[in-house]
């Protein structure tokens, strides 16, 4: 398709502070997305207008948890009461002028809701800060600009054919107007945009921000989808971050750079570490966790049919996928399940595009904190410790519902939430295994 270039206009800084009230009238805000997210990762919104928002910060906005998807709620249930966080305030007129977002927490008649990702999250924090831990996380967000046609997805940049597009500046170039103005969102809301690459497959790109403590980023990575999706509609292209769109190409990752710190102290580093990498017996005893956790994990940071399409890939037209199939870990080498670029973070890259953020760093931060509280030992970087990751989703939840760390840490804001997780997740797998695919159709049809 042609692409419509539309230059981005600057934007200056948009950052506020003070009450929810307070900072929409400071900003000029006409109206304000109260958002909540569901365990499937769905922001979910309404659209409050500013001259409700003293109402909005003192009693929240009300919905229908069941209508809203993955929520654990029946028909009957007392609606969820979205309570928003006005540290989360963030204008966004690069969208529409004077709309603005609030990030809420669901709560069910005065108690913050069990199955709510965010509650989750706040609450595995809550327990690291306990064990006199800070958590801070940064996340690679990878996506692909596609294009809908009658015979399936193509790039929407129709000239992006490269067989090895990655970082093409040619590419780059042709995209500009639509990074730079998703640059300049991220920058005005001051997340500190440091690159925006063309990745590895046609039509895929990256945008990369500055690492903050795991909730704030969390946060962004909703806002940032929800920018990134809206954005590009403006320019006739849809953002997906689906975990494979492409057969014939890599898929996208959520990679996650994961590091606990007491105060300002980084808890990862030790020079004189005698394996080589710099690290901690901490920063050991989290990685050891993180392995030892990693199919029940993938169940959770991969939670998508889809997301076994990126994991089990065998090859793409660049020559490499890029994801780990076994739970290893090594220095700055990208074929690890766990990379150590240096020594102040670990890099989880089984995550994927459709991991729901909250979950996925509140599972992430469980599984390393259980390696530190048994003293657990990753053995030697990149040993083969023969853990290979599960190969579908039904067997990702197999492994999931049989970890008891992992379903504890779902479960951290009250029972049931793992198993009705499991569960869902289960129907999706059999929903899209009782679907007759061409594949099947080509092989089968004249086959006997």
């Amino acid at each position: 398709m042609a692409i419509e270039l539309t230059p981005a206009a600057p934007v200056t800084s948009i950052t506020t502070h003070g009450t929810l009230p307070e900072q929409a009238r400071a900003c000029g805000a006409a109206f304000i997305l109260a958002v909540f997210t569901t365990l499937s990762g769905k922001p979910c919104a309404k659209m409050v207008p500013v001259q409700a928002v003293d109402q909005l910060a003192d009693e929240g906005v009300g919905f229908a948890g069941y209508a809203a998807g993955m929520m654990g709620q029946q028909p009957r249930d007392p609606d969820l009461m979205a309570i928003p966080d006005a540290a989360t305030f963030t204008p966004i007129p690069f969208v529409r002028p004077g709309l603005a977002m609030v990030h809420c927490t669901p709560h069910v008649e005065g108690e913050p809701w069990p199955f709510a990702p965010r509650v989750i999250l706040e609450r595995t924090l809550a327990r690291a800060a306990e064990c006199g831990y800070t958590v801070n996380i940064g996340a690679e967000i990878e996506y692909f600009l596609v294009d809908k046609t009658p015979q399936g997805l193509a790039p929407a940049d129709a000239a992006d054919v490269g067989l090895h597009p990655c970082y093409d500046a040619r590419d780059v170039t042709r995209m500009y107007d639509h990074l730079a103005e998703v640059s300049q969102a991220m920058n005005a809301l001051g997340w500190g945009n440091y690159a925006s690459d063309h990745e590895d497959a046609n039509g895929q790109f990256e945008q990369n921000f500055d690492y903050a403590d795991a909730l704030t980023t969390a946060d962004r990575v909703i806002t940032a989808r929800y920018l990134l999706s809206v954005i590009a509609e403006k320019r006739g292209m849809k953002a997906t971050f689906m975990p494979k769109p492409f057969t014939d190409r890599t898929g996208s990752g959520m990679h996650m750079h994961l590091s606990l710190w007491a105060g300002d102290r980084p808890l990862f580093p030790d020079a004189g570490d005698p394996r080589g990498l710099g690290l901690s017996s901490t920063a050991y005893g989290f990685l050891a966790g993180l392995l030892d956790h990693a199919c029940a994990l993938q169940g959770v940071i991969a939670p998508t049919v889809n997301s076994y399409k990126r994991i089990g890939a065998t090859s793409t037209s660049s020559g490499a996928t890029w994801s780990p199939r076994h739970a290893t870990y090594g220095g700055n080498d990208r074929t690890h399940y766990l990379r150590v670029p240096d020594s102040n973070r670990v890099e989880l890259r089984g995550a994927d595009g459709s991991a729901n953020p909250y979950l996925a760093m509140a599972a992430a931060v469980a599984a390393g904190l259980d390696g530190i509280d048994r003293e657990l030992d990753p053995g030697a970087p990149g040993e083969h410790r023969g853990d290979m990751l599960p190969m579908t989703l039904v067997h990702a939840m197999d492994a999931l519902e049989s970890d008891p760390v992992l379903t504890a840490a779902l479960d951290i804001g009250g029972p049931g939430v793992a198993a009705y997780f499991t569960e869902r997740k289960r129907e999706e797998f059999f929903a899209w295994h009782n679907t007759v695919s061409d594949w099947e159709i080509e092989h089968y049809l004249t086959a006997f």
